[in-house]
């Protein structure tokens, strides 16, 4: 499920809460809601809004972590490209196959990082992408340099593209990282208990039932940008894929 599809269901599910505690307030004796009766709701509640705010606090600092993480193994990976280029550049002509596989990974990068999450990883491209920087390092190792120069940059270079493909499959396996689902559930839960004790104890008026559903549009908001964050290359808020744009450009040069 998307990012915004869950966060419009976080909003749906709390405006059901408020909703529910509006009509449930109508229906209770009125003992039920006396002064020492709403007393002891808001102080259960407010255990409630303490843990809702941590869990939120921790997970904007989740999101935050992954997607800073995220665009510096993309910036890091880019410098290493570059600089794999350059090395097999220095090299000689014998690298051109493998300077033209590594621009052709690079493109394959951009075509499948930046996708909708309904992508269909099954192509062609798509299987050779999935294994990163391994046919340049094949290249690399089938080299025959004849002199210590030229042995020393084929070390270089396998070193730089071993680094980066340590980097591609850590990314790999962060890919499919997100928030546990049942963390998400508990956390609903809690702030829609909040949200149903709002409409049991508000007063029943336009504003103040206009206002606990801007509130609870605000919190579904915020539960999107949260996953959406979360996965750094899907959604709206993405890592700029400028820096590989900028690598391809220079590649093969």
């Amino acid at each position: 499920m998307s990012a915004l599809a869950i966060g419009g269901v976080a909003f749906v599910c709390l405006s059901f809460a408020v909703v529910a505690g509006i009509f449930i307030r109508d229906r209770l004796p009125k003992h039920h809601l006396s002064t020492d009766s709403k007393e002891a709701i808001k102080l259960a509640t407010a255990v409630v809004g303490t843990l809702s705010a941590l869990a939120v606090g921790f997970l904007i600092a989740s999101a935050k972590t992954a997607f800073d993480d995220a665009e510096a193994e993309l910036r890091t990976s880019v410098a290493r490209v570059v600089l794999l280029d350059r090395v097999m550049a220095h090299y000689g002509p014998e690298t051109k196959e493998a300077r033209r596989l590594l621009a052709e990974l690079v493109s394959l990068r951009l075509q499948d990082a930046w996708v909708d999450e309904d992508h269909d990883d099954t192509t062609p491209d798509a299987r050779k992408s999935d294994l990163g920087v391994e046919p340049v390092q094949d290249q690399l190792r089938a080299l025959s340099p004849e002199t210590d120069a030229k042995r020393q940059l084929q070390s270089r270079a396998i070193a730089i593209s071993g680094e980066i493909a340590e980097a591609h499959w850590l990314l790999l396996e962060k890919g499919g990282e997100g928030l546990p689902q049942a963390f998400l559930v508990i956390l609903v839960f809690w702030l829609a208990l909040l949200f149903f004790t709002f409409g049991l104890l508000a007063p029943a008026n336009a504003t103040v039932i206009g206002m606990l559903f801007v509130c609870a549009l605000s919190v579904g908001g915020a539960i999107f940008l949260i996953i959406d964050m979360a996965h750094p290359y899907l959604g709206i808020i993405q890592v700029s894929d400028a820096p590989l744009r900028t690598a391809l450009e220079h590649l093969g040069r």
